[in-house]
């Protein structure tokens, strides 16, 4: 008689929660709009959702500590001729948000379904539904560096009913209090890894990543620097092709890489020695168990 194993997963026990009624955000007019858009974006600082307007498109951007009922007369973002069918936020500036208007349909579901990912087949495993009675209208998505390490949240939904905004906090059940590294490998952080005219000119990098051991803590403002240029200018982009070779690159290409490669060796190191404390803690805390 054959016997199932069961796959081990770290995310088998993740289960998700809506918010408090308190920490949910009411009295908001959600589009109607149909269209394939989430109608809201997220970040560590703003809730923005997408809202019904008179005379053209608007959309609505509330602080996230902002909970609770929503002023009638609060500012909207306005300046579109027709709805607003999108928005999102700049990856690089928690302050820069942009949005696109046009026409077209979509019918949108109840359920958040969630998958883990891993290294071998069949690669993509079913873990779980979230269900609740009343389907979204949208969805917005926070981005790691947002979410609360402390609580072993791993991701945070804001799904859209007709008239509010209510989050959802997915987590992992943990006994310690310590950080837990297997939920939360180094992210892509708020600083782009190339300028725009750097990557026009061929130059290409990997994210540059942080670490949330510590929780997120905001950069200093950085300027976000736009180019314009001609679209009627077709000429190639001057500066190396990225087909060309590493000794081709501009001597910056060069120095950038070495830097990279000493910050991933130093990396590598404090992951190491992070891993030995939290070995060593782990050993505390069973000492003093024993000894109670």
């Amino acid at each position: 008689m054959s016997r199932r194993v069961v796959r081990q997963s770290k995310f088998r026990h993740v289960f998700g929660q809506a918010a408090k009624a308190d920490q949910a955000y009411e009295d908001i007019r959600v589009s109607k709009v149909t269209w394939d858009s989430s109608f809201c974006a997220v970040n560590p600082k703003f809730l923005a959702i997408i809202v019904e307007a008179g005379g053209g498109g608007a959309f609505i951007v509330l602080p996230l500590a902002k909970t609770g009922r929503v002023d009638k007369n609060y500012p909207l973002v306005t300046g579109h001729t027709a709805p607003v069918l999108d928005i999102d936020w700049c990856p690089h500036n928690d302050n820069v948000i942009a949005s696109a208007s046009d026409d077209t349909t979509i019918m949108g579901d109840s359920s958040i379904r969630y998958f883990e990912i891993t290294d071998e087949p069949p690669f993509v495993h079913y873990l779980n539904t979230f269900s609740s009675k009343e389907p979204q209208r949208g969805m917005g998505f926070m981005p790691k560096r947002g979410l609360d390490v402390s609580k072993c949240e791993i991701a945070r939904f804001y799904k859209l009913h007709e008239r509010k905004c209510e989050p959802i906090i997915m987590t992992v059940p943990r006994k310690s209090d310590l950080f837990q590294d297997d939920l939360y490998p180094d992210t892509p952080g708020p600083e782009p890894a190339l300028e725009a005219d750097e990557w026009l000119s061929g130059q290409d990098a990997e994210p540059v990543l942080i670490s949330l051991r510590d929780g997120y803590v905001p950069p200093k403002h950085r300027e976000l620097r736009v180019t314009k240029r001609n679209i009627l200018d077709v000429r190639p982009p001057s500066g190396p092709r990225r087909s060309q070779s590493a000794s081709d690159a501009p001597l910056s290409q060069h120095t950038l890489e070495t830097l990279l490669e000493e910050i991933k060796a130093l990396r590598e190191r404090v992951q190491a020695q992070e891993q030995r404390i939290t070995a060593l803690e782990n050993m505390l805390c069973e000492l003093v168990d024993g000894t109670d």
